[in-house]
């Protein structure tokens, strides 16, 4: 797969995010591509509770620009297990040290299951479902729908570790281990559809590779117009962006927090941009290739819930049931980040120095 110089073809997501700072990332990204409708947001606990997901993504659309995307909450709690937040990887509202203002829009009164059932079927073959966080919100509509996965265009995932060490248990990726049974759920509702109609599974093996360094940050101030915007590891923890534009200061201010993260656990002063890279992926604007398999979630041992196990081989006998990402760009991914988010951040009226106070 190629990257496209210009837009490309009109495309409609959906996305399912726990925003999140790679979320955040991902969700202005896809704001940023104007070949892209945001068709919905819908919402699910995860790295923070549902309904400050829900503020964050409103306010990052507002800072954007974007009126009118609708932002739905859904499952506040996983499916079976007690829920597991993760503000000291994200902060206490989810974006680092990034503060919006509360948003003027409000959240939608419909559920995220029906936005998700109703959309689709009014849409059949035309959406792309981005989910970003835990599949909660998409497993409830699947026992709504169990059509869905042959009514979507396709369907990308950021979930799971395949043969490679986890980020929460030494087994498991993050979104998987918040809600495992709805993770089953989802990869045992595609079992035996053609490949096309497989999930693009973007796990850990691939996404780890999307490092964000320093060097990212000063060329995003860069194609902002905005100067170098400078993220380093030998100042102060918490030192807010001087940035005049409030684009890039709310994004320096959030990956600044996840680069200490990684830091604190001895990862590098670098930031996973796992989400990030699964937009890229979605409307594809980013390299990679995949390889088909069979996925199951182990959910009944304590000692490896949320483990995802992929059968490569037919080893099991069953039919394929996802596409998982085995090989990306990181530099081509980068390149497309920057440009585009860049493009945008130019788009928005500096806001001067106060900004970022």
């Amino acid at each position: 797969m190629e990257v496209p110089e210009a837009a490309g073809p009109a495309q409609t997501v959906l996305m399912d995010v726990d925003t999140g700072i790679d979320d955040a990332l991902a969700l202005v990204y896809l704001l940023s591509r104007p070949e892209v409708h945001l068709q919905a947001i819908t919402c699910t606990a995860g790295n923070v509770g549902a309904r400050q997901v829900a503020l964050n993504n409103l306010a990052l659309l507002q800072l954007c620009g974007r009126q009118g995307v609708e932002v739905a909450i859904g499952a506040e709690v996983p499916l079976e297990i007690q829920l597991v937040t993760t503000e000291e990887t994200h902060g206490p509202q989810g974006i680092g040290y990034a503060e919006l203002p509360a948003p003027a829009q409000p959240i939608s009164p419909r559920h995220a299951v029906d936005v998700w059932v109703e959309e689709v079927r009014a849409n059949p073959g035309k959406i792309t479902g981005l989910i970003t966080g835990p599949l909660t919100n998409f497993a409830l509509a699947l026992r709504r729908e169990p059509e869905l996965p042959r009514l979507l265009k396709g369907l990308v995932i950021m979930g799971g570790s395949f043969y490679y060490q986890g980020n929460t248990t030494p087994t498991a990726e993050w979104n998987v281990s918040v809600d495992p049974h709805a993770a089953r759920e989802v990869f045992a509702a595609y079992r035996g559809l053609p490949e096309d109609k497989l999930p693009l599974v973007c796990a850990l093996e691939t996404t780890e590779r999307i490092e964000m360094l320093p060097g990212h940050l000063r060329r995003l101030g860069e194609a902002a117009g905005a100067g170098p915007e400078l993220v380093l590891p030998e100042q102060p923890e918490g030192l807010r962006s001087s940035s005049a534009n409030p684009l890039v200061a709310c994004l320096s201010d959030a990956i600044r927090f996840y680069m200490e993260f990684h830091r604190l656990y001895e990862q590098g002063y670098v930031a996973h941009m796992h989400d990030a890279f699964a937009a890229c992926a979605a409307i594809g604007r980013t390299p990679f290739t995949a390889r088909p398999a069979t996925v199951d979630v182990e959910t009944g041992s304590p000692l490896l819930i949320g483990t995802t196990v992929a059968d490569f081989r037919g080893l099991w006998g069953l039919p394929p049931n996802a596409r998982i990402v085995s090989s990306n760009d990181p530099e081509r991914c980068f390149a497309e980040l920057i440009s585009s988010v860049g493009a945008l951040a130019r788009r928005i009226p500096s806001a001067g120095p106060s900004a970022a106070g």
